[in-house]
């Protein structure tokens, strides 16, 4: 009987989740290997595991070194790619660990001459696996998908974009980039102003509806001066103008074009690859079991401000468990801050605003933490 039930539970949490279908508009055709690579990356590798890797290739995979000694092991293997151009003609002269690297360099297609093992040679990167990262912000995404799908829908974006952010923030609406990007979506202070308030005293980038409908609205702003979503969704990070820029060059809207061939000075790695990050992340998401087992998503904290007509008017989503909402506090004065919780959340559970829970707490800022008592009035 017992068994009955956790089989019962495990169905009605899966049909919580919003399925996110393949779409005509987001190509993956070409770009395989590489979304093969974050999938790993989200999935297979953790904190302390730091991928040796090609920075083009990003599938061709030397070796995962311990965080803290990836730049030894990186080094390492330049060494290793050094000794296997060195012994083109003589490849028995190969140490075990040269002959290996060789073998994975040919398993990718590479061919071995001594201009490619240059390149490789000066193209090795490192990067981080964040496995526990992404799990969180699956869980995490349960406090926002179902609005954020409205007002996607709403401003006619494809829904797939509302999980944007599992690869901007892990859906951590305190998160702060050290180019000073804040919020869910990871808006600067200069592309924020363009599409919301952004002052020393008013910072909407913090506020998860009112920064969707930015996102959203920026995204759809992308769409139309490129005419095409990869490119869009690669503009949210390298900016509008740059991917203009990239189009024209290359003179084709294929985003595979645009990798392979653009070589604009500020195209780099993370730029390269954010689409096929973000194609990672859905797939990822959509079969998150496979790789982190049933998994209870946060309860939905945020109400759609989309109109009637427009969440009507929606795709359709997968059935939904109604989930009670949070209860208010015995005593209505105040409130003591769970995990996960946000400024603009319990100002808005409890009809007051961010300035007044600042002021009447005698707060600096809207960090909070959990276990801290906050006065409501």
């Amino acid at each position: 009987m017992r068994l009955s039930f956790l089989r019962l539970l495990a169905v009605l949490l899966a049909l919580t989740v919003p399925a996110f279908a393949g779409s005509e508009e987001l190509p993956s055709q070409g770009l395989e290997d590489r979304i093969d690579f974050w999938k790993k990356v989200y999935t297979e590798y953790g904190e302390n595991d730091v991928i040796v890797h090609d920075r083009i290739r990003v599938n061709l995979i030397y070796e995962i070194a311990v965080r803290g000694e990836h730049q030894s092991r990186a080094a390492a293997v330049r060494d290793l790619l050094e000794e296997v151009r060195a012994n083109l003609a003589a490849p028995e002269n190969l140490s075990a660990q040269a002959q290996e690297i060789r073998e994975k360099i040919a398993a990718k297609g590479v061919p071995l001459t001594f201009e490619a093992l240059t390149e490789l040679r000066d193209k090795v990167h490192t990067q981080l696996g964040i496995k526990e990262r992404f799990r969180e912000g699956i869980i995490r995404s349960g406090r926002y998908v179902e609005a954020f799908r409205d007002i996607f829908t709403e401003l006619d974006v494809p829904l797939e974009l509302t999980l944007l952010p599992l690869v901007e923030s892990s859906f951590e609406n305190r998160a702060l980039s050290s180019a000073g990007a804040a919020g869910i979506w990871q808006f600067t202070r200069g592309t924020g102003r363009l599409y919301m308030t952004v002052t020393r005293k008013v910072d909407q980038r913090l506020d998860p509806a009112k920064a969707t409908r930015a996102a959203a609205r920026l995204l759809r702003d992308n769409y139309k001066a490129l005419g095409s979503w990869p490119l869009a969704i690669t503009a949210y990070n390298h900016g509008r103008g740059g991917m203009m820029r990239a189009q024209s060059e290359v003179g084709s809207s294929d985003i595979n074009k645009v990798i392979d061939e653009y070589k604009g000075p500020l195209f780099g790695y993370a730029s390269m690859n954010f689409y096929a990050e973000f194609m990672a992340a859905i797939d990822v998401y959509n079969t998150f079991e496979k790789y982190f087992g049933q998994l209870v998503l946060d309860r939905p904290t945020m109400k759609s401000t989309a109109p009637a007509t427009a969440v009507a008017s929606a795709r359709p989503a997968a059935k939904k468990v109604q989930t009670a909402k949070a209860a208010a506090p015995a005593n209505n004065d105040k409130y003591k801050v769970r995990k996960g919780d946000t400024l603009i959340e319990i100002a808005q559970r409890f009809g007051t605003t961010v300035r007044d829970l600042m002021d009447t707490n005698n707060l600096r800022n809207s960090v909070i933490h959990a276990g801290q008592i906050l006065l409501l009035k």
